[in-house]
């Protein structure tokens, strides 16, 4: 189950549990995201009662909605722990986005549309404002834009598997921001190629390059993680 998924569910909830529990999964979720909780380490319900003071009730059912995210794994009676990160596991998410995103988008270009089409110019016109405004806001327009390149494909289920997937990437993608030679890239004329072959319906052309996007930070982070 995605977090978008999770997220719907819990708005339907009411009362102050829920609202606990939806303010406990999002700020936990964003620390997991950011390394701010290490990849695993151990999930302790009373530390976490301290940090996001809340009760005990609320981390447990964030941090049971996070192991849905594959965020956090379950220990057999011993608690929880964010979910561990490796190269074979980045490897794995890399593959899985690359394979599905290149269905989703082929299957957006295919259905076309002009509602589309300025959706995702609006989409990444804000992407481009959010990067001069710092990391947090970035992040979510980013998401957006990708989201977007995807969700005319009509395919629900899939897109859910990609958003999925898009939010395990980004623990490993934090490890290469400071990066010198990541940092060298041009990664806003790699968007704008990926816009302009959609906007083209050139579905061969779109795809490569935004499959090229993403293997080349899978590229650097893999030699990150090799040292």
């Amino acid at each position: 189950m995605s977090g978008y998924t999770v997220m719907n569910m819990m708005k339907d909830g009411d009362g102050k549990g829920a609202s606990a529990t939806r303010s406990a999964y999002l700020t936990l979720r964003q620390m997991i995201l950011t390394g701010e909780l290490p990849a695993g380490e151990k999930l302790k319900i009373e530390q976490l009662r301290a940090l996001l003071k809340t009760g005990a009730s609320p981390i447990r059912e964030a941090l049971s909605l996070l192991t849905s995210d594959m965020l956090v794994e379950r220990l057999d009676q011993r608690g929880f722990r964010a979910a561990p990160a490796s190269k074979a596991n980045f490897e794995e998410i890399l593959m899985l986005r690359c394979t599905l995103e290149d269905m989703a988008l082929r299957a957006s270009i295919a259905n076309g549309g002009t509602a589309w089409e300025e959706r995702l110019v609006l989409c990444h016109h804000h992407m481009n404002r959010a990067r001069q405004k710092g990391t947090p806001e970035f992040e979510v327009a980013h998401k957006t834009f990708h989201m977007a390149l995807l969700e005319n494909s009509g395919l629900p289920t899939l897109e859910r598997y990609c958003a999925q997937l898009y939010d395990l990437n980004i623990r490993y993608r934090y490890l290469a921001a400071g990066g010198a030679r990541y940092q060298k890239r041009d990664i806003a004329a790699e968007h704008k190629s990926v816009l302009d072959a959609a906007l083209d319906h050139d579905a061969d052309r779109a795809s490569d390059r935004l499959l090229t996007h993403y293997r080349l930070t899978g590229e650097y982070l893999g030699q990150q993680m090799d040292h």
